[in-house]
C-alpha cells in the first residue's frame, strides 16, 4: 500500500499563500487519483480538490475553486496543493488521499482508500 506524508502546513496570516506537499512512497504505481481534504475541529472532513494521476485532470470544490490549485509530479510521486488568499476559515488539518479504483467519483472520503496523517494549517486574522 502507498504511504502518504503531508508537509508544508504551518501558521500564516490571512491573505497569505501556502503550498502543501504530499509525498508518496511504496507501491504508488497503481494510484488513479489523488485528492486533498481538510477537517476543522468539530467539522466533517471536506473535499477540496483532486487530480487524476494520468493526464492531470483536476476537480475542485466550489469553496476553493479559484484560490487553490492541485497538481502532481509523476516523477517525484508527489501531489501539491497551492493555497492562495488564505482565510481564517481555511484553518484545518489538511489530508492527502489516493484512490486506486477507476471510478468516476472523487469528492467523498469514501472514494479514497489511502490517507496521510495530515498537516495542520492555521490562518490567523
Amino acid at each position: 500500500q502507498v504511504q502518504l506524508v503531508e508537509s508544508g502546513g504551518g501558521l500564516v496570516q490571512a491573505g497569505d499563500s501556502l503550498k502543501l506537499s504530499c509525498a508518496a512512497s511504496g507501491r504508488s504505481g497503481s494510484t488513479y487519483a489523488a485528492g486533498w481534504f481538510r477537517q476543522a475541529p468539530g467539522k466533517d472532513r471536506e473535499f477540496l480538490a483532486t487530480v487524476i494521476w494520468t493526464g492531470g485532470s483536476t476537480y475542485y470544490a466550489d469553496s476553493v475553486k479559484g484560490r487553490f490549485t492541485i497538481s502532481r509530479d509523476n516523477a517525484k510521486n508527489t501531489v501539491y496543493l497551492q493555497m492562495n488568499s488564505l482565510k481564517p476559515e481555511d484553518t484545518a488539518v489538511y489530508y492527502c488521499a489516493t484512490k486506486r479504483s477507476r471510478t468516476y467519483y472523487y469528492t467523498s472520503i469514501n472514494d479514497y482508500d489511502n490517507w496521510g496523517r495530515g498537516t495542520q494549517v492555521t490562518v490567523s486574522s
